[in-house]
């Protein structure tokens, strides 16, 4: 290996591609059966591709940016370098790059007839021959299913699905005797090990093991081989794994005993597509979802796998895309990196593939436009004829509730939007091992920015020098616990004692969601289970009124609790202080917070106490200014904390909060959050830079009802009730509130 020869990372979106029909040694059983092409295009596909080229932009654009990496790969020659390292260093990124490669090459074979490609597929593949069967298990000994290419059996899976494609694209290049050689020592020996040698990775319901099940699949449709396609779609036959052993996350490996592919598609997904692992790991998770069921419609379209679970694949592509800012960046709900967005390539595919096989939802052509490339393959086409002939609309983002569960009924996800704002409720199930213990917890956004962040995962993903791009510790002992997030932590003790064995079997209850009215956006939901004799019960409602410059947010958390307990209310606000109301001191010395359960990271940069039965809190971000205004007692304790306590390596970001600390039995914390005004740092100039809120009372708390009252500084009054119990549509409520009666209908008054 030429240490000097540099490495040219290709930007990493994934082409999905069939392979070039070449009357070169055809196997005649196999090609009776399927033929090749066979996995991702047909032979009319292919051909239909080229009558096309020169004609369609975008699609050219792509193939052209295609060949010229591809190209620059093959000029510095081939590189297949034997594995030592983490994510991140030399070795992991070269083989990843690889696979990359060998996928590009190939399609470029397909599209472009130039035999150079395929050479380069077959060269680089006999080199992986050579080196595979003389591998031992990867010496990096982290993973709880250790890879042989890869330190762990994930990014092995990775390398096939690609790698198998490319096998496909150049089948009929090659001789019965390479093809043999290949199936013998490289891809057979490689399905087995993933699988078979590992089926504490394979055998479970996981975004780890969907990437196992297609490429096993994958590789298995390309040799016509039932045994895998068979072991693919229905996991191993026979294996009774451990139920209580865990992953390196503390996930059950297979607590229900079910496996395979199909299983993958219906146990983590909700009939409304939200993926149990959050956006980020669906994101993941759903190129070999769409890759693999591609190959199935083609090769096997009497599985109908696009109809499984009334057609759940495409419904999640849709609900993915809903779940992220006006960016295109996805919320990091659980273990979730922030800035991954809908122009990864794993998103390409998802739109290309829902665009041709779904609905032709004309919106998805503004985001492959927005993505600036598409696929090279028959939905790729598809998507650049679609804009090519004018029929690109906007893709509208609207509020939207997304169940949880396998059908539907553990809690879930919404999503409210009123003009700029995004305000995200997370009340779903556990979330498998990625999950947090963040029962009820929201983050705020606004023109696609966070103003109350969800602080995702303690990951530097693929950075070698923090713990080899690997999760730190930190992951652990702080984003997954309750006080990380926007949400009530009660006795400095996360949701079920941050035990997922416990948290695993509960997940909260929607109250009830509406959003048909275009002036308030709306949902509830209720916990009742993360500590026990404690039952939490939280609204969020985006209002948009003439009295307020833009749409403000009302959250009210309604505790009861058979006990006298601390509770701890934070809000993770971005950006820098303005004003609050009331007064604070500022210790000598900084101490964390608390011992454990994620308190032991956050300092008390200073605390204090309410001047009024209403405590205000203002600071600025992205020059626009915000406001929180919250119900107080005269004895909360009002903190100002920041994170990065008992963090000597500096993993955690160093950002603040605001905690509401209140001693009670059962309580109400009652909030407005007020975006209003602007800075402009060229005319420096601050506009409405102050509240419009003068005071905020709760005027009514009881088991039915909670009432508030909002009074504006121009005297003028909004009072919002909610119904605690009835939540339905058609029931009528006569409330009595300051000797006047109220009458509405449905779970919610506003006026």
């Amino acid at each position: 290996m030429n240490s000097k020869i540099k490495i040219t990372l290709l930007a990493m979106f994934f082409i999905v591609f069939s392979c070039k029909e070449k009357p070169v040694e055809i196997d005649k059983d196999q090609s009776d059966n399927q033929g090749h092409p066979s996995l991702i295009l047909t032979k009319s596909g292919v051909e239909k591709i080229k009558s096309h080229l020169g004609s369609i932009p975008i699609f050219d654009t792509s193939l052209e940016n295609t060949k010229e990496e591809v190209d620059a790969e093959i000029a510095l020659g081939i590189e297949v370098p034997i594995p030592v390292d983490y994510s991140g260093g030399y070795t992991h990124v070269r083989h990843k790059s690889n696979m990359v490669v060998l996928q590009k090459a190939g399609v470029l074979y397909q599209i472009l007839d130039d035999e150079k490609y395929a050479k380069y597929v077959k060269d680089m593949l006999m080199q992986y021959e050579a080196l595979y069967k003389t591998l031992p298990v990867h010496p990096k000994t982290r993973s709880y299913a250790r890879g042989k290419l890869f330190w762990q059996c994930l990014n092995d899976s990775n390398w096939l699905v690609y790698v198998s494609q490319a096998y496909d694209c150049i089948y009929n290049y090659l001789s019965e005797e390479e093809r043999h050689t290949l199936e013998t020592n490289l891809f057979r020996p490689f399905a087995d090990f993933i699988s078979i040698g590992n089926p504490q990775f394979y055998q479970r319901v996981h975004n780890h093991s969907t990437w196992g099940n297609a490429a096993v699949g994958m590789i298995g449709l390309v040799m016509n081989d039932e045994e895998l396609i068979d072991r693919a779609l229905y996991g191993i036959k026979g294996v009774n794994l451990d139920k209580t052993a865990k992953d390196d996350d503390g996930g059950f490996l297979n607590k229900d005993g079910k496996a395979g592919f199909l299983a993958n598609i219906e146990e983590p997904f909700s009939p409304d597509g939200y993926y149990n692992e959050g956006p980020y790991y669906q994101r993941y998770a759903m190129y070999p979802f769409l890759i693999f069921a591609e190959g199935l419609h083609n090769v096997k379209p009497e599985l109908k796998i696009f109809e499984y679970k009334e057609g759940v694949l495409l419904k999640s592509i849709d609900a993915l895309l809903n779940l992220s800012d006006a960016d295109g960046d996805f919320f990091p709900l659980n273990d979730g990196q922030k800035g991954m967005s809908y122009y990864t390539s794993a998103l390409v595919t998802a739109v290309d593939i829902s665009y041709h096989f779904g609905t032709q939802d004309p919106g998805l052509l503004a985001i492959a436009l927005a993505q600036d490339r598409v696929l090279l393959d028959d939905s790729g086409l598809a998507v650049a004829l679609g804009i090519k002939n004018g029929k690109t609309e906007p893709f509208r983002k609207k509020s939207i509730n997304l169940s949880d569960g396998p059908n539907g009924k553990q809690g879930g996800v919404a999503v409210l939007r009123q003009e700029a704002i995004e305000l995200v409720f997370k009340y779903t199930g556990q979330g498998s091992s990625h999950g947090h213990y963040d029962k009820l917890s929201f983050s705020l956004y606004e023109d696609g920015e966070e103003v109350i962040q969800d602080y995702g995962l303690a990951r530097f993903v693929n950075i070698e020098q923090k713990g080899g791009g690997n999760y730190l510790k930190e992951n652990k002992t702080w984003a997954k616990q309750t006080i990380a997030h926007n949400t009530l932590t009660q006795n400095e003790v996360s949701h079920f004692g941050g035990k997922y064995e416990v948290g695993s079997k509960y997940h909260s209850e929607l109250h009830f969601y509406d959003a048909t009215n275009p002036h308030v956006q709306i949902v509830s939901a209720k916990e009742a289970n993360a500590y026990p004799g404690t039952q939490m019960h939280r609204t969020f409602a985006i209002i948009k009124d003439e009295d307020f410059e833009k749409p403000f947010v009302v959250d009210i958390m309604n505790i009861n609790s058979e006990n006298k307990n601390q509770y701890d209310f934070p809000y993770y606000y971005l950006g820098q202080i303005m004003k609050t109301d009331f007064e604070y001191k500022v210790p000598s010395e900084l101490k964390p917070l608390g011992k454990s359960f994620g308190y032991q990271h956050l300092w008390k940069e200073a605390e204090g106490k309410p001047a009024s039965t209403n405590a205000k809190f203002s600071w600025l971000n992205h020059d626009k200014f915000y406001t929180i205004t919250t119900t107080s007692d005269a004895t909360d304790n009002l903190i100002l904390a920041r994170i990065g306590a008992e963090d000597p390596e500096f993993n955690l970001r160093r950002e603040p909060a605001f905690i509401i600390r209140r001693h009670a039995k059962s309580t109400t914390f009652a909030s407005v959050i007020e975006s209003h005004g602007s800075y402009s740092p060229v005319t420096e100039s601050a506009v409405n830079s102050n509240s419009n809120i003068k005071e905020l009372k709760v005027v009514l708390d009881s088991d039915l009802y909670t009432a508030i009252e909002i009074t504006t500084v121009n005297g003028n009054t909004k009072l919002f009730i909610i119904a605690n119990r009835n939540a339905s549509k058609v029931a009528t409520h006569n409330v009595k509130i300051k000797d006047k009666d109220y009458q509405f209908t449905g779970a919610y008054y506003f006026k």
